[in-house]
């Protein structure tokens, strides 16, 4: 059996879940962006009842969060389990 060389499998998985995160960025920018009011200098602002509820968010621990708020953080954190399942597959393998 090979030696598994773990520096260049993370590092591949690093970029592999980078690309995810941006993914996952970028909804989330479109998102509060569409929620958001364009003033006429483009600038945005965010109506005063998100910016209670995020704050709300923001300050809980996971543990604190609402049943929908969990399963909110679950379907994101399910989108980065495919390249770590393969990544688990190609060393066990």
């Amino acid at each position: 059996m090979a030696e598994v060389d773990y520096e260049v499998l993370l590092e591949g998985l690093v970029e592999r879940l980078a690309a995810v995160e941006h993914e996952r960025w970028s909804h989330w920018q479109k998102y509060m962006h569409g929620k958001s009011v364009r003033q006429a200098d483009g600038s945005l602002t965010i109506p005063a009842e998100l910016v209670d509820r995020w704050e709300k968010q923001i300050s809980s621990g996971y543990d604190d969060l609402s049943e929908k708020e969990k399963e909110s953080d679950r379907e994101q954190v399910r989108k980065y389990l495919p390249i770590i399942m393969a990544a688990l597959t190609q060393q066990g393998g």
